[in-house]
């Protein structure tokens, strides 16, 4: 028997998980916020908010505000200003921000983040009703990212009946234009992560797998626009210059800019041209998502293609090369390794093993605008494990997710305030 016991604790040493188990009474507090917090999680979800849909971003806002508010919170809306980067699709105004404020007792500094908008149309609800089925809670915008509003709400809610206020500063901001790469917030994301020792985005974690981010893609965009002449297509098409001809010309001539190597990606995603039929276009348009993992990429990648419009197959066609940066790789850094494992013996004193994301797996993050200008440990996919983002039928969280995320961001919270975690 004593050769069985010690075999099953090497077995669980080996596998990284610990035998400690969880700190009490923030165990406890956490485990009976679940039920308060699917409550929370449906008044968010039943708000239609998509990245374009001012009135329900502001109807969201307003109720994120008053339950900052209520909690203690110094809370104000930010509007878009001049500091605003313009993209081809950046609407005139896009959703506000909600910034809170919680003053303590120390000296540490904590910047949690997540955003109210979606990818989701006005009207898409009626049919998508929030709805909870076995350890599933389903509802557009449920995990990306509602999910992660609610947690960090409920956490403050935890560290105050707690009594725990030994932070010297936690500030929350709730973005409004995410989904859009964030054109108005991306400027005040990197003045907070560089104001503050440790930052936590709470994006969902995954079903598949139960994961902390450290590293993201950076992402941007390429734009064509191509314009020529107009004619009759059938008459006199040679007094036309056919811009969809030259447009088809540049995408066929940079179609291998992606370096799999370097990780960089690049791939034509969305065209159009013409007005009618029998007509010549004289306009084209075509877009090309681009993937990097180190930002200097981004200047390799936007030399090759004014390069290559250099050439031209229709010599007096316009052709004009727009490159938008939309959001920064996040690197790996050794302060935000080293604040990851910390969180992995803490996520293993309920038994669970946390995986450390050191590999980009998906899209970018507000988190990488926020680690711009510092040092110090950025963390993304602090929010409990979720599925389907962007499905607009199969989006869900696994509610067996929720306490153990509220714990390990408590946690975090608590455990960087006193000192006992530094990332530094």
């Amino acid at each position: 028997m004593k050769k069985i016991i010690l075999a099953f604790c090497a077995a669980i040493s080996a596998s990284g998980l610990s035998m400690a188990a969880p700190q009490e009474p923030i165990y406890s507090v956490v485990e009976k916020e679940q039920k308060p917090y699917l409550t929370t999680l449906k008044d968010l979800v039943s708000i239609e908010s998509g990245s374009r849909d001012r009135e329900g971003l502001d109807k969201i806002s307003q109720l994120i505000y008053n339950r900052l508010k209520a909690l203690g919170g110094q809370v104000e809306f930010i509007e878009p200003d001049g500091s605003m980067y313009k993209m081809h699709d950046t609407p005139d105004k896009p959703g506000r921000m909600v910034k809170a404020e919680f003053k303590g007792t120390g000296t540490k500094k904590i910047l949690l983040i997540a955003h109210m908008d979606t990818v989701y149309l006005k009207g898409m609800l009626a049919k998508q009703p929030f709805r909870v089925d076995g350890d599933r809670a389903y509802g557009l915008g449920i995990s990306d990212d509602k999910q992660g509003i609610a947690l960090i709400l409920h956490t403050i809610d935890s560290l105050k009946k707690l009594k725990f206020n030994e932070y010297g500063k936690v500030t929350v901001l709730i973005n409004g234009d995410e989904e859009i790469s964030s054109p108005a917030a991306r400027a005040y994301f990197s003045k907070l992560g560089a104001e503050h020792d440790v930052t936590f985005s709470c994006e969902a974690s995954q079903v598949k797998s139960d994961r902390i981010a450290l590293t993201t893609a950076g992402i941007a965009a390429v734009n064509l626009n191509i314009t020529g002449k107009a004619s009759h297509a059938g008459s006199a098409p040679e007094l036309g210059r056919n811009a969809l001809d030259e447009l088809s010309f540049q995408i066929q001539q940079m179609r291998d800019l992606s370096d799999p190597k370097e990780g960089i990606k690049m791939n034509w995603t969305l065209a159009t041209a013409g007005t009618n039929r029998n007509v010549i276009p004289s306009v084209a348009f075509a877009t090309a998502d681009v993937r990097v993992m180190k930002k200097e990429d981004f200047d390799v990648v936007e030399k090759q293609v004014r390069e290559r419009a250099k050439t031209q197959q229709i010599p007096d066609a316009k052709v004009d090369v727009g490159f938008e940066r939309r959001r920064p790789p996040l690197v790996t850094s050794p302060q935000s390794l080293q604040m990851a494992e910390y969180a992995k013996k803490v996520y293993a004193e309920i038994g669970r093993d946390l995986i450390l994301g050191t590999v980009a797996a998906g899209g970018g993050t507000d988190a990488a605008f926020a680690a711009l200008d510092t040092q110090n440990p950025v963390i993304e996919s602090m929010g409990v494990q979720g599925f389907g983002a962007h499905s607009n039928d199969d989006e869900y969280i696994l509610v067996s997710s929720i306490t153990p995320r509220m714990y390990l961001l408590s946690r975090l919270i608590m455990d960087v305030s006193q000192g006992k975690v530094t990332g530094k």
